[in-house]
């Protein structure tokens, strides 16, 4: 067997001593063509309550993250200046570490990071196509940030440039802050953000800042500041309610939230009055003038990398405020939000339902279960079957495949397993063993399971590789990950969810059915029902680990290489859950190829992996690349 090719980007690493990559298509830009209706401002209100000279300044955030992140930024700007002098021929710190960058090349005049904006508007209301593009837009700024945060934390060479602290949010944060990638900075947007979901799901705070959704690194309260408003009184665009205080009172659809400031940073309770400024004067402000919040709640939650997850819940009003005595003794400023009505529902309601209903289905839904484990205990988890809108009970009519069937021919090529070819790896491979070459140099997942990036194809440690179970590139052979739901909906006719909460990047399911050589195909091609034809999927694992918007000489790897796909897989008679994929042009998972029982590049395992992180009981869509007609024919 010819040895592969090296790795089209070399252990990760992001100190490009040559940048070998061309960009795939340039990123849109926000808000540059979106209709937008200016906002009601202190501007149109009444009579100000407060003198000019009794406003007071943007409130100074606590040194910690913010000082960090304005560390990381500083930073980050000398190490593009390195890579864009080493161009030019000047020098590149270089991936190991082992010597700095002259000093001379570190004297480079950066751009002095663009301020936000104190415009407000109100964004109009959007029509489909409109709502399509910014929901991309997000996602493809998501993935963006999440794809350097997977190489920052696999990259050594970074560790010189920013120090051996590790937080590579902050640090993938800083590179798209340099690159002008945050979103909604040129308008500061009151109400809804483009693009982004009830529900929605994050797990840095960094995210919130990077899409606008909130834009402050620590505090709690986002605001344009009285010292740039227009108007001269702060306006409050989003909180973050996440029990830092104990005065706080959250039921859901009505909280009561208590202002900042005044908190010891030792114990978080109270040790001063705190005081009618910043936050809570803009609060105060938002409270007069009729402004919409954005609600952000913080939880805890195991499935996150940081133990925490932050759920956007839409939309509320401030109706009442208050100065009380908190329960540290100290006057605390209170604010009684209530949530505006017609929304969809709260993300944090439906993240407690889908726990209820892995506990005891039956009690959190008493009707609408056709089946407990529609698999039949195939899979490692039950795959419920739920219909409560009609008597449509299609899917219990075909008989579950958690495998795909492949023909005989497929399993005729040995050469990689013959005589124990696999790797030889006693212990866990590491990137110098057989399946890394293959790979292209790298393990393509990390620790967690998750895809560090999208390819071709990806070679999964397999029968003849000597490596334990525990082996980190075994993750899709192993099956389900998480509790997956049939369900009947309005819209795609049946659909599937979760009922946990999915990481991006994180496998899925697999999409099974007999598959059919090529000639099998054409005889069957006429009729086209129950097919689904592998090489009529988009490329989208493209997009997973892409940071040619960072680094613009970027390309996804083309190596190990996929030859054309010309079979097929027969859905019409058995089927798994991933048959009920419906189909969207704004993806939330997409289809990676992968091998691990044979090394017939001609028929790899569909594997479906996440896109985004997607909270539980939201449906799962895919890019079919082919028409709706087709679509409606696979979920009939």
């Amino acid at each position: 067997m010819d040895p592969p090719p090296p790795s089209p980007f070399p252990d990760l690493n992001l100190n490009l001593d040559i940048v070998p990559f061309v960009k795939l298509e340039p990123k849109e830009e926000p808000l540059e063509d979106l209709p937008i209706a200016t906002a009601s401002t202190a501007a149109d209100a009444a009579e100000c309550l407060l003198s000019p000279e009794e406003h007071t300044p943007l409130q100074k955030l606590s040194p910690s993250e913010d000082a960090l992140f304005a560390e990381y930024l500083r930073l980050t700007r000398l190490f593009l200046s390195s890579i864009e002098s080493g161009a030019s021929g000047g020098a590149i710190v270089p991936a190991d570490g082992s010597s700095a960058a002259p000093a001379s090349s570190a004297i480079v005049a950066t751009k002095k990071r663009k301020a936000r904006s104190s415009e407000m508007v109100r964004v109009s209301s959007l029509g489909v196509r409109d709502q399509i593009h910014f929901r991309d837009l997000v996602r493809h700024t998501r993935i963006t940030f999440e794809s350097l945060r997977f190489l920052l934390l696999r990259n050594d060479g970074f560790s010189e440039v920013f120090g051996r602290r590790t937080r590579p949010d902050l640090k993938a944060a800083a590179l798209m802050t340099d690159k002008n990638l945050w979103l909604n900075r040129d308008k500061r947007i009151i109400g809804p953000i483009p693009g982004v979901c009830i529900g929605d799901v994050f797990f840095f705070r960094m995210e919130l800042c990077v899409l606008g959704l909130h834009g402050q690194v620590q505090a709690g309260i986002d605001y344009v500041p009285s010292t740039r408003s227009p108007s001269g009184e702060p306006v409050a665009t989003s909180i973050i309610v996440s029990g830092g205080y104990e005065d706080d009172d959250d039921g859901g659809e009505e909280l009561i939230y208590t202002g900042h400031g005044g908190r010891d940073r030792n114990n978080f309770r109270h040790s001063v009055h705190q005081k009618l400024e910043g936050g809570n004067l803009a609060l105060e402000k938002s409270r007069l003038y009729g402004i919409e919040i954005r609600v952000i709640r913080g939880i805890k939650s195991d499935r996150s990398p940081t133990n925490k997850v932050y759920v956007y819940d839409g939309l509320y009003k401030v109706v009442d405020s208050w100065f009380d005595t908190g329960k540290s003794g100290f006057g605390v400023f209170k604010y009684r939000l209530v949530r505006i009505e017609g929304q969809e529902e709260m993300g944090t309601g439906i993240l407690k339902l889908a726990g209820e209903l892995k506990v005891n289905p039956l009690i959190a839904r008493p009707r609408g279960y056709l089946s407990l484990d529609i698999s039949m205990k195939k899979e490692k988890f039950p795959v419920m079957l739920f219909n409560d809108m009609d008597d449509e009970r299609d899917p219990v009519y075909f008989e579950y495949l958690a495998r795909p069937l492949y023909p005989p021919s497929v399993f005729e090529d040995k050469s990689l397993l013959a005589g124990g070819n696999g790797c030889d790896c006693v212990t866990n491979c590491s990137t110098d063993c057989l399946c890394a070459r293959l790979n292209g140099g790298e393990l393509p997942y990390d620790s967690n399971g998750l895809l560090s990036r999208g390819k071709p194809l990806i070679y999964e440690c397999g029968t003849g590789c000597r490596c334990p179970p525990s082996c980190p590139n075994r993750v899709s052979q192993k099956g389900l990950k998480h509790q997956l739901e049939i369900f009947r909906s309005k819209e795609t006719g049946w659909g599937i969810r979760s009922l946990d909460m999915i990481r991006a990047g994180s496998f899925v399911c697999e999409y099974t059915g007999i598959v059919l050589t090529k000639e099998q195909t054409e005889l069957l091609a006429m009729s086209g029902a129950g097919l689904v034809w592998p090489n009529r999927f988009p490329a989208r694992w493209m997009e997973w680990g892409d940071i040619s918007d960072v680094f613009p000489g970027f390309m996804q790897p083309s190596y190990p290489a996929l030859p054309e796909l010309n079979f097929s897989i027969d859905v019409s008679r058995t089927r798994n859950v991933a048959s009920y994929l419906s189909h969207s042009s704004t993806p939330n998972v997409f289809l990676q190829c992968v091998l691990f029982d044979h090394y017939n590049t001609s028929y790899p395992h569909l594997m479906i992996f996440a896109m985004e992180n997607i909270p539980p009981l939201r449906e799962l869509s895919i890019d079919y690349g082919i028409g709706e007609e087709w679509v409606a024919k696979l979920t009939v």
